[in-house]
């Protein structure tokens, strides 16, 4: 397995694929710190985020891993107007999940962080999937922010925004 910048507009559009809905985080701010609590879901569900559409950026950071010649993660930064690197996309194709392949990635994301000059990087995680809130957390990101408000008006309501931030 490699892990490289990539410039192939095919790479930077492989398919999500589905992933289990078994419970969700719920942050909490007290003294200017965050803590969660879980909330494991009597029954687990099956969902899956559409397929994007990226076009390419020249702004844009799209680090890919690789087996042999086929893409199977990817991760995307976004330059922003502070001091932090985006995550804007992370995945990782299921046959390849549990190998560490996230972690290798993020560890990517971080040296282009570094590389530019950055804080760091920082992503937006739903809080109903708690595998990716958990994952952040294992690979040294902190709960910077929550946001329940995006969702109102739409058919995922009941959703709120975790937002996690990685210092260099």
């Amino acid at each position: 397995m490699q892990i490289k910048q990539i410039t192939n507009l095919e790479d930077i559009n492989i398919k999500n694929e589905p992933f289990t809905i078994w419970g969700k985080m719920i942050p909490s701010l007290k003294n200017g710190h965050w803590n969660y609590q879980i909330e494991k879901f009597k029954q687990s569900s099956m969902t899956c985020f559409p397929d994007e559409d990226y076009q390419y950026d020249k702004n844009a950071i799209y680090l890919a891993a690789y087996d042999k010649n086929k893409c199977i993660g990817l991760a995307i930064l976004l330059k922003g107007m502070f001091k932090y690197l985006y995550l804007d996309d992370l995945k990782v194709s299921s046959a390849y999940r549990g190998q560490g392949i996230g972690s290798k990635l993020i560890a990517e994301c971080m040296k282009n962080a570094k590389g530019e000059g950055m804080q760091g990087i920082y992503t937006i995680a739903q809080d109903n999937n708690l595998s990716a809130c958990l994952f952040y957390l294992k690979n040294g990101f902190e709960i910077g922010g929550f946001n329940n408000r995006d969702y109102r008006g739409t058919a995922q309501e009941e959703k709120a925004d975790i937002y996690f931030y990685k210092d260099c």
